[in-house]
């Protein structure tokens, strides 16, 4: 046991106000308490150690313990601690957004650095309207995005946030933004068939294909929402639409085929700018530096931020076309939006030791290497009966819970709080996996590890499910 363990608790208790946390439920209960952790693995205060399946929050790609990003740190603070890039500029600043920007797709040449994600979304939303003021739309203002999906808690970002619930003890919000349909298939509904595979009145085969028109048909019409929504608004009036690659909040919801595609040309035809929002989904998450890659769609602005540092150190970006930078670059105008920490001098020089580990020991060509045997193994689950979807890519998956299989009946709010609150999340844990169990939609268990998992750790990871998922069942 950690030598202050008593201390840490009672000082937690008094002093520390936890993210999301409803600390109710430390009244009887010890705070659990992470110090340190080494490749995919975290350890408690009491020494045992836990698989961090969720990537702390999405974040370690690397895993934990890497001493070369300690090293980049350590040799940045001592050579320049911190400068702002507030009309001047430092080296590893500009040599990161230099590296992003040979990422990123098309012409996404222009970095604006952030502390974190939220900012990311801001500083995009916070662009997009003076873009069109100065380019003589100054109507343009409003904002589009998903159902259920989550974009960050800043007034502004939450207001983009399609999450009722995690809006309300804010409210007023900034007015505004308008919510469409996601691309969760599984509860398609509408006619669209998520399999026909048993249909005794046709071949396996004939299902399958039928299930993947069905899929592209939903995707389009998802899709045609959008369009949908701007001309309910009116055109004059819609500044952009964010959009994750993958939607995270309701269990990973990826992209039917062709649903960016159609996306794109609605955004072309109404100028309206698209925005992904690959907070999550960039730097290897899906196998590729950036999600609209791994999909072939041509964003006008991506924001990202936590696996750019891997977590190492605290970093997000807004990546810009050219065509949003020209009215800045000449006369008077100018950007009038900063954060002081924003492509700080450590945070930015942990990122690009970051990306040389990318490159040296192939992160993407492993995670896509290797992404087919982390869903088949996953798919294993699907014998539970309390298991109705396992959906996602890359290393990047939700598994749906339902009551009934066949029907999809999904629990209520009671049924949900005993599952999710009063089992699942501490059963998880006490079996050694950390990862999240959520119900902002219909209620999922969440994986993303760090990106340097192989077999070893998929196999841990659902023979840890399969006993805390099969107790689950036999509660409801």
């Amino acid at each position: 046991m950690h030598p202050d363990y008593d201390h840490l608790q009672q000082a937690a208790k008094d002093h520390l106000w936890m993210h999301f946390t409803r600390h109710s439920t430390y009244d009887h209960a010890d705070v659990p308490v992470i110090v340190r952790g080494e490749g995919p693995y975290i350890w408690d205060a009491h020494g045992k150690r836990y698989l961090d399946g969720l990537s702390g929050l999405f974040v370690s790609q690397l895993g934990h313990g890497r001493t070369e990003l300690v090293d980049a740190a350590a040799k940045q603070a001592r050579e320049l601690a911190f400068m702002p890039l507030w009309s001047y500029a430092h080296p590893t600043a500009i040599e990161l957004a230099e590296r992003i920007a040979g990422y990123a797709p098309g012409d996404l040449n222009r970095v604006f650095f952030t502390s974190g994600g939220g900012e990311a979304v801001e500083t995009a939303w916070k662009l997009a309207k003076n873009y069109f003021k100065l380019t003589g739309k100054p109507t343009k203002h409003k904002v589009i995005s998903r159902a259920i999906a989550y974009h960050g808690t800043t007034q502004g970002a939450l207001s983009i946030t399609g999450l009722p619930t995690m809006k309300e003890p804010f409210e007023p919000l900034v007015p505004s933004t308008f919510r469409v349909p996601n691309t969760n298939f599984y509860r398609a509904g509408g006619g669209f068939v998520a399999s026909r595979s048993g249909d005794t009145h046709g071949t396996a085969e004939h299902g399958a294909l039928d299930a993947a028109r069905s899929l592209e048909a939903f995707g389009q019409w998802a899709a045609n929402r959008i369009a949908e929504a701007i001309e309910f608004e009116g055109p004059e009036t819609v500044a952009a639409v964010f959009l994750e690659p993958v939607q995270n909040s309701g269990g990973c919801f990826p992209p039917p085929p062709g649903y960016f595609q159609r996306v794109r040309e609605i955004c072309d035809e109404y100028d309206v700018l698209l925005v992904s929002d690959e907070v999550i989904c960039a730097f290897g998450r899906l196998g590729h530096m950036f999600g609209a890659e791994r999909y072939g769609y041509q964003p006008d602005i991506i924001t990202c931020a936590k696996g750019l540092t891997s977590g190492y150190s605290p970093l997000g970006a807004m990546i810009a076309t050219d065509r949003l930078m020209a009215p800045f670059l000449e006369g008077p105008s100018s950007f009038a939006h900063g954060y002081t920490f924003g492509g700080h001098p450590v945070s930015t020089a942990v990122a690009m030791a970051n990306l040389d580990i990318f490159e040296d020991e192939k992160i993407n060509e492993h995670v896509r290497d290797t992404e087919g045997a982390f869903r088949a193994t996953l798919e294993k689950l699907s014998d539970l009966p309390i298991v109705g979807d396992v959906r996602g890519d890359g290393y990047f998956y939700g598994i749906e819970l339902v009551k009934d299989k066949a029907t999809k009946e999904t629990f209520n709010d009671e049924e949900s709080e005993k599952l999710l609150r009063g089992f699942l999340s501490r059963a998880l844990f006490d079996e050694g996996l950390y990862c999240r169990a959520d119900d902002r939609g219909d209620p999922v268990v969440q994986l993303a590890p760090p990106l340097i998992c192989d077999q070893q750790h998929f196999d841990e990871i659902e023979q840890i499910l399969r006993v805390v998922l099969d107790k689950a069942y036999s509660l409801i």
